[in-house]
């Protein structure tokens, strides 16, 4: 059976799923069999297996990490949110219903057999499970009913690393503070503590730290430095979206609408050099962009509303009208449709008008469609035609169907992936998308991660502009995410006590 060694955080953003994954990598390359874990997952970004089944893009990210195939065993429970009181819940892949907060924190409890049928099997088929928590064990409301942190870490009989943020201030009253309103038990079950993101001299900490250790009579194993690394971030808590880039010889702007989903979809154009990714959320900031990119929402009608309030609804379709390419994925791809429809209350209800640069009609429906996909582009006009042909692969994840035009030509051709699926007949051929002049959409997320798609994208738009770039430097985003990881597992060695996080798995709790 595996030996299992759990991440919690002082507060959300302490840097847990990167001290997880960057665990894994060191585990996997010391040789040993390891699976992330995470009981309950609130997120926007999410991911479609092989089976069909929707999991959190972070244990995606810590699976690869740990150089495994990501499996929805790695995070039975996500809560997608649908607005500030309310989440989509999503158990073993699959969408048990839309809940309330109360309504969910009166059911979870129930989830609990779900948890750990999918723990158990993880435990029987690794050496090593690396567990996330979710937010503050310390969030002493809550703490009755957890499932996610010191109640997982009991269910599972681990051993806790606690870990504070230092770059955010206050990082010794994070930790006493946490460590003081735990129970008994529970704070007995804390073999460590990490000082997390930390930038400077470390020998200045050393007096803090000698403290810490004295009153909370538990080793601080490493202060980790603040890394400047690119791997996959959690949703809205991401920095990517703080960032001031410097405009690129090719521009990219992503509306960053309020429920932002998937955005992870665009982080192979971070990777080629001369691009600049930017996030916008006004229409002073969107500027004069070679392409903007209308990313995934888990509420498409409202994002489209804000989007019409604010003015970047008409920006885009001043854009659009001189030509500038606009590429929407899921969400997005729906927002640029005549109508969007509800009939069952799927999102807010009721109907209202797209942006009308794509003649299609969007109905939501109440199954969500699920499943990865490979196949091709085939645009036959507009800057991106000469990507005509170019293989692409990824995934779907939407409630909603398009109804096209017979005039509209689509945008890709695919054949879904029926891997551990054949029974259920699902090896169909069909076409995705849709086009319009330099008007593009899918629903196809991922659709960007592979090396030559990203680049023949990038090179259209150079081509299109009249620069001569005879190559495109850029890296393979798989080779760049591996070499990430191992930046990582690095650090962490470097300034994490390895050998005694290894004798904490060893002994356990």
């Amino acid at each position: 059976m595996a030996k299992a060694i759990m991440i919690q955080g002082t507060m959300s953003n302490a840097g847990k799923s990167l001290i997880c994954a960057g665990l894994c990598r060191i585990f996997h390359q010391d040789g040993f069999s390891v699976a992330p874990f995470k009981s309950q997952n609130m997120a926007l970004n999410s991911f479609i297996t092989r089976e069909g089944l929707e999991m959190g893009r972070a244990q995606v990210m810590q699976a690869e990490a740990a150089g495994v195939e990501p499996s929805v065993l790695m995070n039975p429970i996500l809560l997608k949110p649908t607005n500030d009181t309310g989440s989509q819940v999503i158990v073993n892949g699959e969408v048990l219903g839309n809940m309330s907060a109360r309504e969910y924190f009166a059911h979870k409890k129930s989830l609990i057999p779900d948890i750990m049928k999918a723990y158990h099997t993880l435990e029987e088929t690794h050496d090593i499970i690396v567990i996330e928590g979710a937010g503050s064990p310390a969030e002493i409301n809550l703490k009755a009913d957890d499932i996610v942190n010191m109640g997982m870490a009991k269910m599972a009989d681990a051993p806790v690393l606690l870990v504070g943020d230092i770059d955010r201030g206050g990082v010794f009253a994070q930790l006493y503070g946490t460590v003081e309103l735990l129970e008994p038990e529970e704070r007995n079950r804390i073999k460590g503590l990490i000082i997390n993101k930390f930038r400077g001299d470390k020998t200045i900490l050393d007096p803090g730290v000698a403290m810490l250790e004295e009153k909370t009579k538990i080793p601080v194993v490493g202060v980790a430095p603040y890394l400047q690394i690119e791997v996959e971030d959690e949703d809205s808590l991401t920095e990517r979206f703080d960032r001031k880039e410097k405009i690129g010889v090719i521009d990219l702007a992503v509306i960053r609408v309020p429920r932002i989903s998937n955005f992870t979809d665009f982080n192979p154009f971070e990777s080629i050099e001369g691009v600049s990714l930017r996030y916008v959320q006004t229409v002073s900031d969107l500027e004069n962009p070679d392409m903007i990119l209308l990313p995934g929402t888990k509420n498409t009608m409202e994002d489209l509303l804000w989007m019409r309030q604010n003015g970047l609804e008409a920006a885009i379709l001043k854009a659009a009208a001189s030509g500038t390419v606009i590429f929407g994925i899921c969400g997005g791809y729906q927002m640029l449709g005549e109508t969007l429809n509800d009939p069952h209350g799927v999102e807010a209800g009721g109907s209202i008008k797209g942006m009308g640069l794509l003649p299609m009609d969007t109905v939501f429906a109440e199954q969500k469609t699920r499943t990865r996909v490979e196949g091709i582009f085939s645009p036959r006009e507009g800057i991106l035609k000469e990507m005509n042909g170019t293989a692409i692969e990824g995934y779907e994840i939407h409630m909603g169907e398009s109804l096209l035009s017979d005039s509209l030509q689509s945008l890709t051709k695919l054949v879904t992936d029926t891997v551990e699926r054949k029974e259920t007949a699902f090896d169909v051929k069909k076409t995705d998308g849709a086009q319009s002049g330099n008007v593009y959409g899918t629903y196809v997320h991922g659709i960007f991660d592979r090396e030559e798609v990203a680049g023949k994208v990038v090179e259209a738009l150079a081509k299109a502009k009249g620069i001569a770039m005879e190559e495109i430097h850029s890296m393979d985003y798989q080779a760049f995410k591996e070499k990430q990881y191992d930046i990582l597992a690095d650090a962490l060695r470097e300034h994490l006590d390895m050998k005694k996080i290894y004798e904490i798995l060893e002994k356990g709790a």
